[in-house]
């Protein structure tokens, strides 16, 4: 049973999931969100604790988060940098074991994806990545589930993403993808392609699943794309590279003329946010009719709600 093979689970990357158990979560996803809208209230995490781990800002994980947990009844505590001793007098180890006695799960957003590895080796409680320079899982199941809203199963759909190819959404998106059966095409710059590695992993799953998984530098690639999404040219960490972005990603622009490169007057187009608008995205489509990212933002919260609580083992589908 699905729902059994979740509880205590963590969530690091969506190579640890099945089809299947992404497949629960998305709708686990529409449900909690459905309630939601229906004004249900539930105390699903009444008497448990998350620790919200930040060592990168955040606007829309750590409200989703906290807002998620909280309006179930559960207790978030946020800990910066500043405020807890990890990596600094206190191994990364010892700080999970502590946490771990301390708290029902642990949420991490920060630099290395071996960080919120070993907090989820030593703590003995389920562990969410919100976020490394390898992957953002949390942002995907959002995509996805923005993407389904509009066009229904989202198998044999198009997905292009426009922009750095590196970054850890795109990686993401690989990934799900390569799960799920969508066919995800990534339009870069040949020296900002996705990690080869990476490609490797997931040629198997995209083989099993039926998805076409596409890496190109010529934007012609948008063509008959239900979605296109983008992120920002500069990565956190990455400031001293704004200009060497700017040159190789210029042509890589969304605007209009991109949009209309789809053939299709129904492509939508998504952001993970936040969005630098005039570089990566003109404002006229993320602020027009096409564009999905405010969607897509308030998804966050659903989708890492239904995270949550299935791998705490408080919520099933109904």
């Amino acid at each position: 049973m699905v729902s059994e093979a979740l509880k205590g689970r963590s969530l690091l990357t969506w190579l640890d999931y099945t089809e299947e158990e992404i497949r629960y979560l998305l709708d686990l996803s529409k449900q909690l969100k459905a309630e939601k809208k229906q004004g249900e209230t539930n105390q699903r995490f009444l008497g448990k604790t998350i620790a919200l781990l930040f060592e990168k800002r955040s606007t829309r994980t750590r409200c989703a988060f906290e807002t998620a947990f909280g309006e179930e009844g559960g207790h978030p505590v946020f800990l910066s940098t500043q405020d807890i001793q990890m990596g600094a007098k206190e191994s990364i180890e010892d700080t999970a074991r502590i946490l771990g006695r301390m708290f029902d799960a642990i949420q991490f957003r920060g630099f290395k994806q071996s960080t919120v590895e070993t907090l989820a080796k030593y703590s003995g409680v389920p562990v969410y990545n919100g976020l490394t320079d390898d992957f953002h899982p949390t942002q995907a199941l959002a995509d996805i589930l923005t993407l389904e809203e509009n066009f229904g199963p989202s198998k044999g759909k198009k997905l292009c993403f426009v922009g750095d190819g590196r970054n850890n959404v795109a990686r993401s998106l690989i990934v799900i993808c390569a799960k799920l059966g969508i066919h995800f095409t990534v339009i870069t710059p040949a020296s900002l392609n996705p990690d080869a590695a990476l490609l490797a992993k997931c040629a198997p799953l995209a083989d099993a699943s039926g998805a076409k998984i596409t890496v190109t530098a010529d934007t012609a690639g948008v063509k008959g794309a239900d979605a296109l999404y983008t992120d920002v040219w500069v990565s956190m960490g990455e400031e001293a590279k704004k200009e060497e972005r700017r040159r190789l990603l210029s042509p890589y622009q969304v605007n209009q003329a991109l949009m209309d490169k789809t053939g299709r007057k129904d492509s939508i187009f998504l952001h993970c946010l936040p969005a630098v608008k005039g570089e990566e995205v003109t404002a006229d489509v993320i602020d027009g009719p096409q564009s999905r990212a405010w969607d897509e933002g308030e998804n966050r919260k659903h989708t890492i709600k239904a995270i949550m609580a299935a791998t705490l083992g408080v919520a099933a589908i109904s």
